[in-house]
């Protein structure tokens, strides 16, 4: 166990959210403590029982399930662990000071009070609040490593189309970036970040790699580009050069640093 129980508690339920619905002996056998000791300790971390953190939560996802799908509210309260509708109405009256079918009606915010400010996150997940302060710098480094996470993902994806699917013209540009077809337009996302790692090693890009670009090459000149792209804004982060500007010699080019 971690030295934060709770925490480590949330991490595990929200990989497969439908653990709430276990009973807090078998919750408690699963993190290796007595059932009185696993509740002592995680209602002085969270400020709740764990019973009472399975129930808020789940009455939450049935909240949420009630006003974003068509499910029957037998079919919630089934979800939610309860075995009777009638035990379900019974809970969701006392947490939401209304029956279900009238809440559904005329919902309100699906998340409940917490002491400990975790809730259900939709779709299908909890949201811990923040232990620790993110600066500027860890804010950048995430999203660095997601935009070249998330190009690799639409790559991959275009694997599965033809040749004539990647050239189809776009019906409609896409702001920032050039490209009239698919397989234009992923190629000039990997083409902007080698154009970064070029202008900050005093290198010229190429353009040629991105003329009728195979998918294999896109993912594997990704491979090779994304990490180095995001080793140079983690450098760049730390010196504190955001500020920079690279003006190329063609006319109106720039290139932000």
């Amino acid at each position: 166990m971690t030295a934060d129980p709770f925490e480590a508690l949330v991490t595990r339920l929200s990989e497969d959210l439908d653990r709430l619905t276990d009973s807090a002996a078998d919750l408690a056998a699963d993190a290796h403590f007595s059932r009185f000791h696993y509740e002592r300790i995680v209602s002085a971390v969270a400020g709740e029982s764990p019973t009472a953190f399975r129930r808020r939560i789940l009455l939450e996802r049935a909240a949420y399930r009630m006003i974003h799908s068509d499910a029957t509210l037998i079919d919630v309260a089934l979800e939610a662990g309860f075995g009777s509708h009638a035990a379900f109405t019974r809970a969701f009256r006392r947490s939401y000071d209304a029956t279900p079918s009238s809440w559904r009606l005329r919902p309100t915010r699906f998340q409940l009070p917490s002491p400990n400010d975790v809730h259900f996150h939709p779709p299908a997940g909890l949201r811990l609040p923040a232990r620790t302060e993110m600066t500027s710098m860890d804010v950048v480094d995430q999203m660095v490593r997601h935009h070249v996470w998330l190009v690799d993902q639409l790559v991959a994806r275009a694997g599965r189309l033809t040749d004539e699917q990647l050239d189809a013209p776009l019906e409609a540009p896409v702001d920032g970036i050039d490209g009239d077809s698919l397989r234009q337009l992923l190629s000039r996302l990997i083409g902007q970040m080698e154009m970064w790692l070029a202008a900050m090693h005093d290198r010229e890009y190429d353009f040629a790699v991105e003329r009728h670009e195979s998918v294999a090459s896109m993912r594997t000149r990704n491979g090779r580009v994304g990490p180095a792209f995001v080793t140079s804004v983690e450098q760049v982060a730390r010196e504190r050069r955001f500020d920079e500007t690279f003006v190329d010699a063609r006319p109106g080019v720039r290139i932000g640093a």
